[in-house]
């Protein structure tokens, strides 16, 4: 009886939500009608032929407007009820309120855009054909922003490149591209250090489109496609997958076969390594490009590349040939998960730890931004806007800087010291100012088939594998293969801002094995809560355009990605680095063969050594603001 009456509740408060939610989705639609005129299902040509789906909103009037520009791989009918529909119509609304017209566009090959698409973006024509269509239109100032968050974002950068490009860019969770940008060498967010994350595999999984979906006749009118949307969506559903369970499948080649999903694109993925010249044939953002936009950047402490994404900007800030381009760049970097800004409250949790009141005046500062550059009025932006804003953990607060890392930001080297036993919390690994003057060293095993769980972290995208932002990791840190290292209780809060590079001497009896490092903010109580975390495969330490395999027992060097942060250290904290050989799915994990790893089923134990000597003095920087 129980039971019934539970499941009772259940289809009741479903109902009630889906209600709510189809209601908040006609509330949205019928006051954009009535400031709007739309015009849906705009079939946009490209020069190759294929036609882009189109929605317009734009303002009743009869002077031009500037255009705010959203291309997007996901889906944005708003006949369909559900959150981002209903967000996407808001966005539009909010726009056209403020006297722009609002673009948003489907990808090539998604929905009812024709064409096939492609992960790695798609062509840079399809940017160029766009913007002079929008140009030429008669209800068009000629000046186009863009928006958008993580997909939506990755293809305004390369888009920079062009002659023509936008006027104005607000990228949000973007990657860092093709190729290398500064000490990172993502491959499209597709590696760490070398290392498949494997976001990637659940999000394929849920986006890429069956080939054999219906096709639209091109006779079909746009009041055809009006009326098909209303009631067909070409939006099929793959059925839940428990990615916990998925993911731990072997061999990885065969992860999506095994969830019955479509694997083409997937396939020629997975097989390709860090320096395939196939990584350069999309049209993602590509080391060397111009870039010729101005741009508002939004990156997140939380987010899967919050590193290479302020490398990027670094990138665009200092080198970029034009000054006028350089001094067009702004940056936030907010406290948050994956395009989760707006979301931040007056008690913003992001995990399991409470990072305060981290709200921003994100739409007042992005119109603005966009009022400056579209429509030239004297918002003030670049007198009231600093250059960066970023939010510090622990001390709960916004502050800003005229680039990141900010100047008074000390670079401070921290040694990995102990008596050879630093596995787990109870073991007696330090981080020390003082060098190493013994023959230390830390040892454990990795054992693929046993790697150490992801617990939280920087991540999206992984269903319901991977939770992302800060959780204790003591329950973890018991584990014989995670060597820990902390400072002594703090005597003085320590603001620590900026990019920390860690410097690891290895070795190793197998050919191949992976290294982790985890930055921890450890309470007095001893919750110890995640910053960030990087991987180096060991067979990329010499460049990411060869293999060189280890030798059983040689010390090698490795030094590892970045990890970037702001986080204060109260007085009785401890500063923690973690090291082991897996975060697991974070990263997918090495099966320490030397083989392919991606077509393999079994692996072998690693007894994996981390040395610490006057010889090998393992260390990582850490970039102090002291008070």
């Amino acid at each position: 009886m129980f039971r019934k009456y539970s499941l009772l509740l259940t289809l009741l408060i479903t109902f009630i939500f889906a209600s709510v939610s189809l209601q908040a989705q006609e509330d949205v639609l019928q006051r954009l009608e009535e400031e709007a005129i739309m015009e849906l299902k705009v079939m946009m040509p490209m020069r190759d032929g294929v036609r882009l789906a189109t929605d317009i909103y734009r303002p009743k009037t009869d002077q031009p407007v500037p255009i705010i520009f959203y291309r997007t791989p996901y889906n944005f009918n708003p006949w369909v009820d559900g959150e981002p529909q209903t967000r996407m119509a808001q966005e539009a609304y909010a726009a056209v309120k403020r006297g722009y017209a609002f673009v948003v566009q489907n990808e090539r090959g998604r929905f009812f855009s024709e064409g096939n698409w492609d992960i790695l973006g798609t062509p840079l024509t399809d940017a160029e054909d766009a913007y002079k269509w929008m140009r030429d239109q008669s209800w068009s100032n000629g000046k186009i922003g863009l928006t958008g968050c993580s997909s939506p974002a990755e293809w305004q950068l390369a888009a920079a490149s062009l002659d023509h490009p936008a006027d104005a860019m607000v990228p949000m969770g973007y990657g860092a591209g093709i190729g290398t940008v500064g000490k990172y060498h993502e491959q499209g967010n597709w590696f760490r250090g070398g290392a498949e994350q494997m976001l990637f595999y659940s999000w394929l999984y849920g986006v890429e489109q069956d080939i054999f979906k219906p096709r639209i006749p091109k006779e079909a009118t746009q009041e055809d496609l009006q009326r098909i949307s209303r009631f067909y969506d070409l939006s099929p559903k793959n059925p839940p997958v428990d990615w916990a369970k998925a993911l731990t499948h072997l061999p990885l080649e065969d992860i999506l076969q095994n969830v019955h999903g479509k694997r083409e694109i997937f396939d020629k993925m997975i097989r390709r390594k860090p320096n395939s010249k196939d990584w350069f044939k999309g049209g993602l953002y590509q080391e060397g490009m111009d870039f010729n936009s101005p741009s508002f950047w939004f990156v997140s402490w939380y987010d899967v590349s919050v590193s290479p994404n302020i490398e990027l900007f670094n990138h665009i800030h200092k080198d970029n040939p034009s000054s006028e381009i350089r001094d067009n760049q702004y940056l936030v970097i907010a406290p948050t998960l994956h395009c989760s800004y707006q979301r931040a409250t007056q008690n913003t949790v992001v995990g399991q730890r409470s990072v305060g009141d981290a709200r921003l005046n994100y739409d007042e500062q992005i119109y603005d931004w966009f009022d400056f550059l579209l429509k030239g009025e004297d918002t003030g932006f670049k007198e009231k806007t600093p250059r960066v804003q970023y939010y510090t953990m622990g001390s709960n607060q916004w502050q800003s800087a005229q680039e990141f890392p900010p100047k008074r930001a000390e670079e401070t080297t921290f040694y990995l010291n102990s008596e050879n036993k630093a596995n787990s919390l109870y073991g007696d690994g330090i981080l020390t100012l003082d060098e190493p003057t013994g023959e230390g060293f830390d040892e454990f095993t990795y054992d693929p088939m046993n790697p150490v769980p992801s617990h939280g972290g920087n991540v999206c995208c992984t269903g319901n594998a991977v939770q992302g932002g800060a959780f204790d990791q003591k329950g973890l840190e018991v584990r014989e293969d995670i060597l820990v290292y902390s400072t002594d209780p703090l005597e003085e809060g320590v603001e620590v801002t900026g990019f920390i590079e860690p410097t690891l001497y290895v070795s190793s009896d197998a050919k191949d094995t992976d290294f982790t490092v985890k930055l921890i903010d450890v309470y007095p109580d001893g919750t110890a809560y995640n910053l960030h975390e990087t991987i180096m495969r060991a067979r990329y330490r010499e460049g990411y355009d060869r293999e060189v395999f280890m030798e059983n027992g040689k010390v090698y060097k490795l030094e590892l990605t970045p990890l970037a942060t702001s986080n204060y250290f109260k007085k009785g904290h401890r500063i923690r680095i973690e090291i082991s050989s897996s975060n697991f799915p974070r990263f997918a994990r090495n099966l320490n063969t030397g083989g392919n790893n991606y077509d393999e089923k079994e692996g072998v134990v690693a007894r994996n050594k981390i040395h610490h000597s006057a010889e090998y003095p393992s260390h990582i920087k850490i970039p102090i603001v002291r008070e």
